[in-house]
């Protein structure tokens, strides 16, 4: 006979899972155990949120949902700082947790190992739904709407419990057999998109701001991006979750300098400025600097970011779906009004601004940055996916990475660290090909564990450490608002020592052998780390 264990395993292969992340536990060994008897391939971590930025890798690699496990208790409560950036990302996640016996449960009894009053409710605040199973009969069922829900836009987390008894119990439920999930698309109201496309008709400065919501939606909504833009011939400006949406040498791209005055100061003055696919929080409005003189139309998946900042427009579709009718409906316009900024077109705009901010990183002595980040540019081949950390370089990289054919990852949704290599390690485990990790030497301390789980699986995942000796973002955060930092400087292990320790190669760079060091790690087998002893300044975003 079978347990519930069998049946978690059972259905998530039947909706075409391959591959799961996490920690045993106790009240989990029945889940465990059943992965024994499943096609399904176990990769171990070391922490229970590293596994869940490996999940979170992963899924953006795969576009599938990313499978944990964890276990009861501490086990679910650590792991829920990793999937709060699957969750601020809008990443697609099923997590199967366990939970104390049925007779535990609701408070009824104390004292029970790894026991919280409400797990659940714990977890409610970083996932989009959460589910306990209290009969076998139940399992197939729960896993598989967990599974639509954590694909039906907005995409995200889903939490299932499943108590020990219930992991372990006998059941005679037949396997699901292949179950054929299609996620519902967002469509938006005609009117919306109606009302939306006349009021871009008679832009005469339009600007875009691309959001991740354009690059999840993947290449229809990019080509759709493209395609818009240049009818309405509107700047477009990506932030770092929508990075590269739009080619960064398209003659209408910003690229990614977001948090440039420059960029601001044209969004602020475009008369329609439409937002497809983000919130237009902290980051993506230049730390809330960004004050729009024109309307505003915002397309978003998720209902409650509609006008949570600015008001205008908003409507909620997925972003391809919204892109290609306001193309549909643009093409039926009578005109379009001509684009013209001052007597300049949006292209001569574009040129403009980008001059100027070469031009301002320039007079700021920046070429040390600026090269360390070409270097990395150089180095890693077109199609690569790259996953930074919080750290100088991952801050440098929302504004200057061109991710071209590959993607570019970061942990800027939740903003915790130790994000880099974990969610690299899942990234290179769903491609199957070799990702780059980029953190500082800080934020690698978080997730320097995971260095074992990367020669266990012997996963090509090359890992750059800038190392500067402490927090370094933190570190000029500090020195910029009250003069000296405080508790920002770190003792840290050698690094080399540390991964060769674990059997992965290792090498110490400067900034003139980053390149080289780089391409190297990039053709060698499995895990390798690369530290580059360096200090990064950050740019001043202002005219002066």
């Amino acid at each position: 006979m079978k347990n519930g264990g069998d049946l978690v395993v059972e259905t998530l292969s039947a909706l075409g899972a391959t591959t799961v992340f996490g920690i045993p536990g106790q009240h989990a060994l029945g889940l465990f155990d059943a992965l024994t008897r499943s096609d399904l391939t176990f990769f171990s971590s070391r922490v229970e949120n590293n596994s869940a930025f490996a999940a979170d890798g992963y899924a953006r690699a795969t576009d599938q949902p990313g499978i944990l496990f964890v276990s009861t208790g501490p086990g679910a409560l650590t792991a829920l700082a990793g999937i709060q950036e699957a969750y601020a990302s809008g990443v697609p996640m099923l997590i199967i947790s366990s939970q104390i016996p049925e007779t535990g449960l609701g408070g009824r009894r104390k004292g029970l190992l790894h026991q919280l009053d409400d797990q659940k409710t714990s977890a409610s605040n970083v996932t989009k739904s959460q589910e306990t199973i209290h009969k076998a009969s139940s399992i197939p069922y729960a896993i598989e709407d967990a599974w639509r829900t954590a694909l039906t836009a907005p995409q995200g987390p889903v939490w299932v419990e499943i108590p020990e008894d219930v992991l372990l119990d006998e059941t005679s439920l037949p396997t699901p057999g292949t179950l054929q999930i299609e996620a519902p698309h967002l469509t938006p109201h005609p009117g919306s998109v109606a009302r939306a496309a006349e009021m871009l008709s008679q832009a005469e400065r339009p600007a875009i701001i691309a959001g991740g919501g354009v690059r999840r939606s993947g290449d229809v909504a990019q080509n759709n991006l493209q395609q818009l833009a240049e009818i309405l011939d509107a700047p477009v400006i990506c932030t770092p979750g929508g990075n590269s949406a739009l080619s960064y040498d398209h003659p209408l791209s910003l690229g990614g300098w977001i948090e440039d005055r420059y960029v601001t100061e044209v969004l602020e003055n475009a008369d329609v400025l439409l937002a497809v696919g983000t919130s237009v929080g902290e980051v993506s409005s230049n730390y809330f600097t960004m004050q729009p003189r024109g309307r505003f139309i915002q397309i978003d998946a998720h209902v409650r970011v509609l006008e949570s900042n600015y008001p205008g427009l908003g409507i909620r579709a997925d972003a391809s779906i919204a892109l290609g009718e306001l193309i549909s409906t643009l093409d039926n316009a009578e005109t379009i009004a001509t684009s013209s900024w001052d007597g300049q077109t949006s292209s001569q705009l574009v040129e403009a601004v980008r001059h100027r901010i070469e031009q301002r990183l320039q007079d700021q002595d920046l070429k040390h940055e600026i090269g360390v980040m070409d270097a990395i540019r150089a180095a890693v081949p077109d199609g690569a996916l790259t996953y930074w950390d919080m750290t100088i370089a991952g801050y440098w990289a929302w504004n200057v990475w061109d991710a071209r054919s590959g993607t570019m990852h970061s942990g800027q949704g939740a903003g915790g660290i130790g994000y880099g290599f974990p969610s690299a390690f899942g990234g290179a485990i769903g491609l199957g090909q070799r990702v780059l990790a980029v953190s500082g030497d800080g934020s690698a301390m978080y997730s320097i564990a995971e260095l074992a789980a990367a020669r266990q699986h012997n996963t090509p995942v090359t890992w750059l450490i800038v190392d500067d000796g402490g927090y370094g973002i933190l570190r000029e955060y500090m020195q910029d608002t009250f003069g000296q930092a405080t508790a920002t400087e770190l003792a840290r292990p050698d690094f080399v020592a540390l991964s060769e320790s674990f059997r992965i190669p290792a090498v110490i760079t400067d900034a003139a052998g980053l390149e080289d060091s780089l391409r190297q790690a990039w053709d060698a087998d499995g895990p390798n780390v690369v530290v580059l002893q360096t200090t990064l300044g950050m740019w001043k975003p202002t005219h002066n």
